[in-house]
Order: C-alpha cells, then structure tokens, then sequence
C-alpha cells in the first residue's frame, strides 16, 4: 500500500488523505485513528508520575506486576513475605514489585504563519496536524490521557488531558478552528516560546510529551522551558520541513506553486548558490539534530512533501531492522 501510495500523483495522494492540502477539516483527521500503529509511545525512560496507571516504573513497591524476590530488610511489610523460597532457602524473603504509573501524554501543536508554506503536498501546519491526531488516536487506543497546547500566533488554546475519545475530538476541533484562522496583521503575537511555557506549566511529571513545529522560531527561551520539562518528562521532538526550505529548485528560473501563497518567480540561477545554499541548510539541520541529542531530546524530521502514513511505515522498518524501538524516524 505505501508503495503504491508513492507512485500516486499529487492529486491522487490529497485525495486518499481527504484533504486539498491546505485546509483542516474532521475526514481527514479521524483517518488517522485506523492508524496507530504507526506511533509507538511506550515509555522510554523511568515514569515518575505518583498516579496509579498503565506503566510499569522502576520503583518498588506494593502494585499489580511481581518484579523480584530478595532477603527480607527491617520495615518491609510482613504481608509480601514469600514463604515457599523462605522455606526452601531457611532465610526470610520478601516479594517486591514494580508499580504500576499512568502517563499522560502532550502535545503542543504550532500552526503559526511560518506553519502555512508547502511546495508539493500539504502544508506544514496540515501535515503537523495529521500528525497530533495520529498522537492522539494512538493515545486514546492505549488508555492514556490526553492533552495540550495549540497556538496559531494570534491564539493559544489549553486542553488539560482527559480521557476516551472526548479528549482527542476536542483536540481536533481546536485544530481545525485555529489551524483555517485568517492571519490578522495587527493582532498581537503569540510566539513558540509562549507556547512552550505555557505548555510547561500545563505537564505534570511523568509525562510523555509531543512538540510539533518546524522550530523557525527556536530562541533561548522555548530550549530552557524544554530543559526544565526533560527533567521530568520525556520530550519528543517533530520537526516538519517542506523541501524548498533545504534545498534550492534545479531549474535557473521558474514558477513555483506554493500551498497558501500566490505563484512566486524564482531566480536561482548560479549552480553554486544552490549547492551552498543546500549545504548550509543540511549543516544547520545537523547541528539542531546534535544538539537535540546532547540535550537528551528525542528528535524526529518529517516532510511535509510525503504522507505521514509513508514516511513512517518506512521508520518503523528502518527501527526494526536496527533492532531499536520507541520514536520511529529519529
């Protein structure tokens, strides 16, 4: 199917996805929850959430999955006593177990301008939406809470987490109404790093946490508000880029059709700037990439020229073929 999804024509791919690549609607984003198994949102680092749930955390303790039995210690509770191994060993032993944690899961989606450019499929902002309601779906299948922040750079909305399904379709209206808001010049804007910290203050510990944007806004504010939330949550990092924002058209001059904008000529018409221009592009996505990692921020790239379903379908072959698991595509 994903191989025959890349043959399609433009035209015929906008259709599967009910979408014209510019405008948010409800089809086009329920599609996504017959979908989820394209994310996997187990946890990939120690849950430190106090709230009984799903997840299993390293602590021990009295919960509902037996971990290991060990010689009993001064103040364990007498009733986790196992008394066939104390029988058989002649010394006392207790029973331990790894306790059970819920793990609300996050995102924050930004539709701001920046958000509204594609050159082949979708735009960024429809990609980055069909991205959070595949999240979303995904954490709704799993029994997890769900929530978080979107923000169009005129408005921010805040949606606690919630369960069942009401907490993903809400999600999904406040896509649709902000992700289709005319831009108005005046109004005053609502930045990433606003974003970011309000998010903050939203997440509680033990969280799993989604950022989507294409991160032209990145400043010293939204990474300090990412390092404050990594030490407690687990951070997960979705760029969205289109192909014309890393590389320059082969063709010295032409028309481009872009999503959201009227027909612009291009003129690019030195052989060396485009091959510097793409150089500079790649070192500068390389070096986000490392200091994503060296912050210990789990990062991923998707384009918004491709289907999501293509993009990681192709991931999560790549991650199984290199024995890994988790966040498909980093």
């Amino acid at each position: 199917m994903t191989n025959s999804l890349a043959q399609l024509s433009i035209s015929q791919q906008l259709s599967l996805l009910a979408t014209d690549g510019v405008h948010l609607d409800l089809p086009q984003l329920l599609h996504y929850q017959h979908h989820t198994y394209l994310l996997d949102l187990a946890p990939k680092q120690v849950i430190q959430s106090k709230l009984a749930g799903s997840y299993l955390a390293r602590s021990k303790g009295r919960g509902m999955e037996f971990d290991e039995v060990r010689h009993y210690q001064p103040g364990d509770d007498v009733r986790t006593i196992d008394w066939r191994v104390t029988a058989r060993t002649g010394k006392v032993h207790t029973k331990l177990f790894r306790e059970e944690k819920e793990r609300p899961v996050f995102v924050l989606t930004d539709l701001s301008p920046t958000m509204h450019f594609g050159s082949v499929l979708l735009t960024k902002a429809v990609q980055a939406a069909h991205l959070a309601a595949l999240i979303g779906w995904h954490a709704k299948a799993r029994g997890d809470k769900f929530g978080g922040i979107l923000f169009n750079g005129q408005q921010i909305r805040e949606l606690k987490p919630a369960s069942r399904s009401v907490s993903v379709l809400r999600y999904l209206q406040q896509l649709i109404e902000l992700g289709n808001q005319a831009t108005q010049p005046d109004h005053q804007q609502i930045h990433l790093a606003d974003a970011v910290g309000q998010l903050r203050r939203l997440v509680r510990p033990g969280s799993l946490v989604y950022v989507i944007s294409d991160f032209f806004a990145l400043d010293a504010n939204v990474l300090r508000h990412l390092q404050s939330m990594r030490q407690h949550n687990e951070i997960r990092l979705c760029q969205i880029l289109d192909p014309l924002e890393q590389r320059l058209p082969a063709h010295a001059r032409g028309s481009i059709a872009l999503h959201g904008a009227e027909t612009m000529q291009l003129d690019v018409t030195p052989q060396a700037v485009k091959q510097q221009y793409q150089l500079q592009q790649e070192q500068m996505q390389q070096h986000q990439s490392d200091y994503w990692r060296g912050l210990g921020l789990r990062h991923m790239q998707l384009s918004c020229a491709s289907a999501l379903k293509l993009q990681l379908t192709h991931s999560v072959q790549a991650t199984r073929q290199n024995g890994g698991g988790g966040f498909h595509g980093e």
